[in-house]
């Protein structure tokens, strides 16, 4: 069975952290492309960064760079999303899901299958 479960969310101030994990069943995690996404109100899905499972390498959206860091444990087939020094425009519904390869990591319509996604909320 195909499956992404995010957790991790919830509420914190201005500059706090957080680690979201996206554990993935074996099929949808083996070498494979997992994204996060993110989606405020009444805002569009956006891509905030992608790991491609086979060697590790990551991709990330400007404005996360150098605040987020995508990483992966093999052990757990699981992606995390660490987030440091998060701002009120963070807050958003994260989700992950899994495409094949990263070429194009944030486009959303090449994705498969999506987790129901968790809730980060930060406050100023």
């Amino acid at each position: 069975q195909v499956q992404l479960v995010e957790s991790g969310g919830g509420s914190v101030q201005a500059g706090g952290s957080l680690r979201l994990s996206c554990a993935a069943s074996a099929y949808a995690y083996s070498r494979n492309c997992i994204g996060w996404f993110r989606q405020a109100p009444g805002k569009e899905r956006e891509g905030v960064a992608a790991i491609y499972t086979g060697g590790g390498l990551t991709y990330y959206a400007d404005s996360v760079k150098g605040r987020f860091t995508i990483s992966q444990d093999n052990a757990e087939n699981t992606v995390y999303l660490q987030m440091n020094s998060l701002k009120p425009e963070d807050t958003a519904m994260y989700y992950c899901a899994f495409k094949k390869f990263c070429l194009g990591w944030a486009l959303i319509g090449e994705y498969n299958t999506w987790g129901q996604g968790t809730q980060v909320t930060v406050s100023s």
